[in-house]
């Protein structure tokens, strides 16, 4: 196993704080992304009482090799009682900010578009100053299943790029990269009032022009948040690392980022999509949108 840097070294966390967020999650029997994809941040995440939660999991119907989630082609039906849950911890941690992510469900005709909705109308009937964030799949391209979603009214639609497009047939051989830039533009054109988000992983062989072409394309379609991270390979099974690349580089892509326009741009080396994801909230109000009528 390649040797990581001194920068992508993490402080061990208060494993007290982090038991009782464990705790609430065993209890509830929730899921989360930053346990199942193997977050480095899931201490720093942990200790200050904020999760990821993933819903419809915890298989997904795509097997990416990047990614540190487990691959079912037939995963199990969804659970009726899993918005309820979800809103319960969301209770209990009373988190001001959550994020709720999915696997994969290219079984489902809609990719679990009702189910998303789902969780956000059972957060909003126990917790309604909760702000929302969504890290939704592509769908299979299903726009009604988009536009079921962003009625819902979540504050931020997140689909992450992952990759320059490329290395998609390598990284990501199950998604589509025009897909996603339209799903992108389409959640603008359909719910202009909820910020759009997307993510980047570099280090698997990408170059510099060609990540900077991604920011060009998303600033096109008018994304508004930006996160970029590097890929860290989670076992032997998975693609290897090409490139630990030096934090004065994701300066220079943050820089550059705002100079595009993006609204916020978070890159660093331990950035993941979900990561200090409550900022948004000092977003909102730096740059305000008009409520749909």
């Amino acid at each position: 196993m390649t040797v990581k840097p001194d920068w992508l070294r993490v402080k061990a966390p208060q494993w007290q704080r982090v038991g009782n967020v464990k705790e609430v999650l065993r209890d509830l029997a929730l899921n989360t992304v930053c346990e199942e994809a193997s977050c480095p941040n899931i201490g720093e995440c942990f200790q200050a009482g904020t999760a990821t939660f993933l819903i419809m999991g915890p298989a997904c119907t795509r097997a990416c090799p990047y990614c540190d989630i487990d691959f079912e082609k037939k995963p199990q039906p969804l659970d009726p009682t899993e918005p309820e849950r979800l809103a319960e911890a969301v209770r209990r941690m009373k988190l001001n900010h959550v994020v709720i992510t999915s696997v994969n469900r290219d079984d489902l005709p809609d990719g679990g578009a009702s189910q998303f909705v789902k969780c956000i109308a059972a957060v909003r009937s126990v917790s309604p100053h909760t702000t929302i964030e969504v890290l939704i799949p592509d769908l299979c391209g299903n726009w009604n299943a988009l536009e079921i979603i962003l009625i819902a009214a979540p504050e931020v639609l997140n689909h992450n790029t992952e990759t320059v497009p490329r290395l998609y047939r390598r990284v990501r051989p199950q998604g589509n990269y025009d897909r996603t830039l339209e799903l992108l533009q389409r959640s603008r054109q359909i719910a202009p009032w909820v910020y759009t988000k997307s993510g980047i992983m570099v280090g698997l062989g990408e170059t510099e022009k060609e990540i900077r072409q991604v920011m060009e394309d998303l600033r096109k379609v008018d994304c508004d948040i930006l996160t970029i991270g590097q890929y860290l390979q989670p076992s032997q099974k998975h693609l290897k690392v090409d490139e630990f690349i030096h934090p004065e580089q994701f300066a220079a892509w943050q820089a550059f980022g705002e100079q595009l326009g993006f609204l916020q741009v978070v890159s660093s080396p331990l950035t993941r999509s979900s990561y200090h994801a409550e900022q948004v909230r000092e977003l909102m109000e730096r740059y305000p949108r008009e409520v749909r009528s």
